[in-house]
């Protein structure tokens, strides 16, 4: 967390924020850089605008005085041809702050003036140190949540219970930024949200030309939404025996998770149709479809199941990394297999016409094994 304004003001914040995340996030660890204690002497020239507007010269022209008695004041860059050389301005060194009021500035009106009488010393005390981001004075509070909360979970609390309180304190035109780890996760969401959309759109137009129906593609998407459920469901279940957060490899899970289950639709989306090309009532088509794709299901998905097994329940050199990925893949191929055979079968029926009479009926009332014989036609 950022907070650019003059450190001390911004000192108070910083104490508030400290208090507040050792309160409402026990066993997170959290330090401020730079310490807040002010332990390193400090001078402070305060500019006398009377006398320097009287003797010729503007704020600039003192600051440009101070750099060239102090650190150095930056002049131009020299080049050879090859090599660049920075030329740097220093003035007399000195030891004690009345060394430092005591050296001279030219002006041009009032002739040569002393620092002491264009400004006046103060000493004061500061931090140790000095950070900035985007040229203004920041104190960074560096938090590390504990190992069994999500950086979610982190990102939640501060918001929620955390920034109320620093921003009460917050001087105006402060603000408060959260960077780092918070913005790869904000980041790697978004990317994730826009490709999970990308895929379900490749995935539709893929299945429209190859049904030539869009509300086939539509039935076989149906299954997705209770796929996601069945991972995050299994999820949490594994929540319950050991810690495992949303991480971008379990969203990745997800991902996968939508080219497996919709397999198994597909299967009987097709078997439908083409027993109904073939002249079969809807309800015997149905039927039939369950009855010839039943076994494919169950070896798809019971070789999907138990391959992914192991990774979720033994342990191991890169099961901590990969177990949350097999959770979000077992679940939801547990559930869409059981939606497939139990409720998807409902959603095919719909918009079933009214039983016909004539051949269609004739056709409906066949054996299971003559429906087979028709259909391999």
């Amino acid at each position: 967390m950022l907070f650019p304004w003059p450190v001390w003001c911004l000192m108070p914040v910083a104490q508030s924020g400290l208090g507040a995340i050792n309160e409402h996030m026990p066993g997170t660890t959290a330090f401020p850089m730079p310490n807040l204690s002010l332990a390193e002497p400090e001078l402070n020239l305060i500019p006398d605008d009377q006398r320097i507007t009287q003797a010729g010269l503007t704020r600039r022209d003192v600051a440009n005085a101070i750099r060239a008695y102090t650190s150095g004041l930056f002049i131009n860059e020299y080049f050879d041809g090859n090599d660049r050389v920075n030329v740097i301005l220093r003035g007399t060194q000195w030891q004690t702050p009345d060394e430092l009021a005591a050296l001279p500035v030219y002006s041009p009106l009032a002739g040569i003036q002393t620092l002491g009488e264009l400004t006046t010393i103060e000493r004061t005390a500061g931090p140790t140190q000095l950070r900035r981001v985007d040229g203004k004075r920041t104190i960074s509070i560096q938090v590390s949540p504990p190992a069994d909360m999500s950086l979610e979970e982190a990102l939640s609390t501060i918001n929620e219970k955390v920034m109320p309180v620093m921003k009460q304190q917050l001087p105006a035109n402060a603000s408060i930024l959260l960077s780092g780890n918070a913005n790869k996760m904000a980041s790697a969401i978004t990317d994730m949200v826009r490709n999970f959309i990308l895929a379900l759109v490749i995935l539709f137009l893929l299945m429209t030309a190859l049904f030539k129906s869009a509300k086939d593609s539509l039935l076989v998407l149906l299954v997705m939404p209770l796929a996601v459920a069945g991972g995050v469901i299994a999820l949490n279940i594994l929540n319950l025996f050991a810690y495992r957060s949303l991480d971008l490899l379990t969203m990745i899970g997800f991902i996968i998770l939508l080219g497996l289950v919709v397999n198994n639709a597909i299967l009987l989306v097709d078997q439908t149709r083409q027993a109904e090309k073939l002249g079969l009532s809807r309800r015997r088509a149905v039927a039939q479809s369950i009855r010839i794709r039943a076994r494919p299901v169950y070896m798809s998905t019971l070789t999907s199941l138990f391959g992914m097994l192991p990774l979720m329940l033994m342990p191991g050199v890169g099961s901590e990394i990969y177990r949350g990925l097999a959770t979000v893949i077992v679940g939801g191929m547990m559930v869409s297999a059981i939606f497939t055979l139990v409720l998807f079968p409902s959603l095919l029926r719909l918009g079933e016409p009214k039983k016909s009479q004539g051949g269609a009926d004739n056709i409906a009332d066949l054996h299971p094994e003559q429906e087979l014989l028709v259909s391999s036609r």
